[in-house]
Order: structure tokens, then C-alpha cells, then sequence
């Protein structure tokens, strides 16, 4: 049910030099914070303008500016919707269940599949091993807030991690192979691209067949070792991909440590 627009604060000045549609934004903006979860059906644009006393071009402007900030949806038919906030993506080799707790998230995992397989010629080629090359797979659809966020799947080489297969699946592969096996990931390089839900992706991340998502190859090593070759597919309706950039040879001068890879 939309919200009652007389309960929305705020008024119009008319005598400021800002224009209207952007105070209309600014006090819709307020609203949704404080009073609106993810969800929430927002005031049509004629209550909207009966409330505030303003032309519905004015107020179509103002939730135009916020639709362009990807802070509200419009759903043909329906309405306009508060849109749940993406997370930032910034690739890096950490912990998805640190991440998400420190977001105030309960994250989960459920496993898909962790087994030995054989190297395809495509993957002894990824990790530079030779076809038929005993891998361990691991592969899992991870969760935060019981909702699907991405489906991630490693391959390690057998022989780096005697025994990994007997204890069954980890809920921390990085921290295992730090712990158990003193494989500590030093370095990697990711390979981040745009692709659409396959229907075996679709039906477990729960998006439509062809949504997009953000797909990340990663090859992970230690020293000059490749010990871990994975590809996620991420909702490209709950991730935006952040990167902090830097002038060669200019000390940085934030701490860019916010963001994260929810890689094992």
C-alpha cells in the first residue's frame, strides 16, 4: 500500500534560490530514509503534488532525479517502489562473512558441490596445469539476509591441499587453506565482465532468465604459484563495482578498506 502523503515533512520555500524539483527530491530523499524499508510503495505523483501544492511535471522531475540515482524503481502498472541499496564490490582478497557481518548482514552459504574432478583442457589451461590434473571444485551459492547474492565456484589443485576432501566442505575455503595448509593468498589478478543469467544461475540466484549479472574470473596465488582459479557470478541488482583509482607516484591520502570481494 503507497505511503499517505500528508505524513511526509517538509514543505517548499518558493523564495529560495534551489530549485523546486530538487527540494521535492531532497525531502522525498528524507522520507525514504527515515520512514521507508526497501519495498515501499512511494505516494503517486498526484498525491504527491496535491500534498506539496506543485504541477506533476515538478514532482515527475523530482522522483526522475531519484529513479537516476537508482535510490527508487518505477514498475510499469504498480507504482514507484524504494529500491534495496547495492553493495559495493570492490575486489579484493577478504572474506565474504566478514563483510557481511560488518554490514550488519547475517551471511550463509549453501554448498553446491565440493568434489575432485579431472582439469578440462579450459581449466588446466586457467591454471596452468596439465589436462586431466586431479582439481578440487568447490562450488557454493552464497547468502546474505537469506537472499541470494552470488554463486561462486573454485578450483584448486589437489596435490596443494592433501586431505581437504576429508572434512567436509569449509565455511571459510581461504581461511582453510591459510590454517591447515599455510596458503595465504598474496596476490591476484580478476577479470570482471558483463553477462546475462543462464537458467541454472537464474533458478539459484532467483532473477530471471538473461538478467545481468557481474561475472569475475579471479586467479589467485602465492608467491609465483597459482593456487586458486574461481568464477562468481554476482546480481548486478545488488552489486555496483567499485575501484579506487590513483595517480602513479601520489601517496594516497584515504583508507580505501570499506569495500570488498566476497570471494571464499
Amino acid at each position: 500500500m503507497p505511503a499517505d502523503a500528508t505524513a511526509i515533512a517538509g514543505e517548499i520555500d518558493r523564495e529560495s534560490g534551489v530549485p523546486i524539483y530538487i527540494q521535492l527530491r531532497e525531502i522525498l530523499r528524507s522520507f525514504i530514509i527515515q520512514s521507508c524499508p526497501p519495498g515501499a510503495s512511494l505516494p503517486s505523483e498526484r498525491d504527491l503534488a496535491e500534498r506539496f501544492s506543485l504541477a506533476r511535471m515538478t514532482v515527475r522531475q523530482a522522483i526522475d532525479a531519484l529513479v537516476g540515482e537508482e535510490v527508487v524503481e518505477r514498475v510499469v502498472g504498480l507504482g514507484t517502489f524504494v529500491k534495496k541499496p547495492k553493495l559495493d564490490l570492490q575486489v579484493k582478497l577478504t572474506s565474504y562473512s566478514e563483510e557481511m557481518q560488518r554490514r550488519g548482514m547475517v551471511p550463509a552459504a549453501k554448498v553446491l558441490s565440493f568434489e575432485q574432478i579431472a582439469a578440462s583442457a579450459f581449466l588446466a589451461r586457467e591454471l596452468q596445469l596439465e589436462e586431466g590434473t586431479p582439481l578440487v571444485r568447490f562450488r557454493r551459492l552464497l547468502l546474505a539476509d537469506n537472499e541470494p547474492m552470488s554463486v561462486d565456484e573454485n578450483f584448486i589443485p589437489a596435490h596443494r591441499v592433501p586431505g581437504l576432501l576429508d572434512e567436509g566442505p569449509p565455511s571459510s575455503l581461504y581461511n582453510v587453506l591459510s590454517e591447515r595448509f599455510g596458503l595465504v593468498m598474496e596476490w591476484g589478478e580478476d577479470m570482471i565482465e558483463a553477462t546475462a543469467a543462464s537458467p541454472s544461475t537464474a533458478r539459484l540466484l532467483n532473477v530471471d532468465v538473461g538478467a545481468p549479472l557481474l561475472k569475475i574470473q579471479r586467479h589467485a596465488f602465492v608467491a609465483r604459484a597459482m593456487v586458486d582459479y574461481s568464477v562468481s557470478y554476482y546480481r548486478a541488482d545488488r552489486y555496483k563495482l567499485w575501484i579506487p583509482l590513483q595517480r602513479p607516484g601520489v601517496r594516497p591520502t584515504r583508507n580505501y578498506s570499506s569495500g570488498y570481494r566476497s570471494n571464499p
